[in-house]
């Protein structure tokens, strides 16, 4: 006679539902053997700890289920590992950019009528910047102080014959935050998929990889890309008016970068040296097969499976001395205020004509360089939250690296390298009135306090860099800064009889103050609505009597105002906000006031 097997419950899962199952089959299946399922027994003890194991195991399981989900996970640094995956590029922190203004004092000419040229010397690129508060910033560009386009004035005469001695030139030139640094790791042996850990958390970009023999590594997006694009001269750039053109180069020695909350780590292939005396980069052009209507093969010797080789995902460093350079961030937030960039730490410059000036006269003009930003440097943005990160890699991953919808951009926005800065919000909306339909895109960013503030026009370059590889081809976009509209809020409540209410005015007050600090969106209607919801919420609040909202303006506020009266909904509940709009409570401990009755 077959036995049959015993009845299990695969869906009992907490700690109830596991005891009372097991009590059940017990019951049925050990009657004689076990019958005494008093809560005091020793029966009962080992069933609440078989109970207990099942729901810890249940919990878990559950857990680590949900947390292998982008939508369902709960952990920032899960919520990164799936972003990663999904070709989101992390980064912990910004990069704030803007435009510096250079000055130079050179002697006269020989002739008295204009500065001596051989006097005019390139700042190199990567030369650093401080501001006033300790910030450093770096040159990203050379700038040549010799270009026609520079403006040029007498900075000193002769005081008994009036004949101009020096010149002033300025000029200007980007910068961006941070400074270079390097640090050298020595590597054994091969090893497949090296990998390369930088426990440094403050790193926005690597800018080199050196081995001791003088190869570099190059940065890609993926270890099966080994083609990158190389800027060279272009030796007719006085005709063309182009400086540099852009050519394919092939890179057996890469790595890609991934970047956590406290750590960015280098990863490279699995390929050797050895393998560099073959060529692994296939030219199908050179590999003619048998086609139609034609009965003959450019190379009979030619094997198809060539076409599908692989270089191993790149070269692996092994034996030898890495030297990794890499821009780090300033300590705290590096947007700062027009005017406080007013030193150069580490000048490198280069004349090139050094025959013709004498030495101390090139450390005169070396010494006479001055610096100022004339306009805030901004770019630089507080941490992603987990629930922004979540959004921002949904939003990327739908994109498909190309921009079609709205979303697609406003995605891709948000996804921009944080080395060419970012933008705080922005706002997609199509222009119907143009003739081409244009795209205007409005964009916000960040301050050195973390206020909102207009983004700086090279901030806009970058971005306008970084779509023009996603768009359509007949897209055209314009990138505005959307308007800053300050407001202020003030409460009215009554307090519950049995609540102090100096406690209840401080808890409204906290409140709203966290509501209101920066999350707002550009053309996102201001809800009067929501305070009473939240106001009416808190257990010492027994009403909420009113709620008015005012437009601050002038002085530390923003200049732009607009008529609140006229937005607001005929219910009261809301004030609208036009598409280029964002609404701030710029101070909540000063623009959020209440009282309580």
């Amino acid at each position: 006679m077959i036995k049959k097997a015993p009845i299990v419950k695969y869906t009992s899962r907490d700690f109830n539902t596991i005891k009372n199952d097991l009590v059940e089959y017990s019951k049925r299946y050990y009657p004689n053997t076990f019958s005494d399922f008093n809560k005091a027994s020793f029966g009962s003890l080992m069933l609440d700890s078989v109970s207990y194991t099942g729901d810890v195991l249940s919990f878990y399981l559950d857990y680590q289920f949900n947390e292998s989900f982008l939508n369902t996970a709960s952990e920032f640094d899960n919520i990164l590992k799936i972003a990663n995956q999904l070709g989101y590029k992390y980064s912990s922190r910004s990069t704030a950019f803007g435009e510096i203004t250079l000055y130079l004092s050179v002697p006269v000419n020989s002739t008295s009528t204009g500065p001596d040229l051989n006097y005019l010397p390139v700042l190199k690129k990567g030369t650093t910047f401080k501001s006033t508060g300790g910030q450093l910033f770096t040159l990203m560009q050379d700038v040549d102080f010799s270009e026609t386009t520079n403006e040029i004035v007498v900075s000193n005469v002769d005081v008994d014959t009036g004949v101009p001695i020096r010149f002033a030139v300025k000029t200007k030139g980007t910068a961006q935050s941070g400074f270079y640094t390097q640090r050298q790791i020595d590597i054994g042996s091969y090893e497949r998929f090296r990998k390369l850990d930088l426990n440094d958390s403050e790193i926005l970009e690597i800018v080199s990889v050196t081995d001791s023999d003088g190869n570099q590594f190059y940065e890609v997006d993926h270890l099966s890309q080994d083609v990158i694009f190389r800027e060279v001269p272009n030796f007719n750039f006085q005709s063309d008016g182009v400086s540099s053109i852009l050519k394919p180069f092939p890179v057996p020695r890469r790595f890609i970068v991934s970047k956590a909350r406290t750590t960015t780590t280098l990863q490279f292939g699995y390929g050797s040296e050895d393998e560099l005396t073959t060529n692994s980069v296939v030219d199908p052009a050179q590999a003619i097969l048998q086609m139609h209507a034609k009965d003959y093969f450019s190379d009979t010797a030619f094997d198809p499976t060539n076409l599908i080789k692989t270089d191993k995902f790149g070269v692996a460093p092994a034996n030898t001395t890495l030297t990794i350079t890499y821009r780090k961030a300033n300590p705290g937030v590096s947007n700062v205020a027009a005017g406080t960039i007013t030193r150069v730490t580490i000048p490198n410059f280069t004349f090139s004509d050094v025959a013709n000036t004498t030495s101390a006269g090139r450390s005169q003009v070396v010494s006479s360089i001055e610096v100022i930003n004339e306009n805030p440097f901004v770019g630089e943005i507080k941490l992603d939250q987990a629930e922004e990160l979540r959004t921002n890699t949904m939003g990327f991953y739908a994109a498909q690296n190309r921009a079609v919808s709205l979303l697609d951009y406003q995605s891709l926005i948000y996804a921009m390298p944080s080395n060419f800065g970012r933008v705080k919000r922005c706002f997609i909306a199509q222009d119907n009135n143009s003739f081409k339909r244009n795209i205007n895109l409005y964009i916000i960013s960040q301050d050195n306090n973390l206020l909102l503030t207009s983004a700086n026009t090279t901030l806009k370059e970058n971005l306008r860099t970084w779509l023009a590889q996603y768009k359509m081809i007949n897209d055209t976009i314009d990138i505005l800064d959307a308007i800053i509209v300050n407001i202020s809020i003030d409460f009215q409540v009554i307090a519950n009889p049995d609540y102090d209410k100096t406690e209840v005015l401080n808890a409204s007050l906290v409140t709203l103050q966290l509501q209101y600090i920066n999350k707002l969106d550009i053309g996102e209607s201001f809800s009067i609505a929501k305070i009473y919801n939240l106001l009416n919420k808190l257990s010492g609040v027994l009403d909420v009597v009113s709620v008015k909202v005012d437009a601050k303006v002038g002085g530390f506020y923003s200049s732009s105002s607009i008529n609140l009266d006229k937005l607001l909904t005929f219910d009261g509940k809301y004030i609208r906000a036009p598409k280029n709009v964002i609404y701030e409570v710029k101070f909540p401990s000063i623009d959020i006031k209440g009282v309580v009755s």
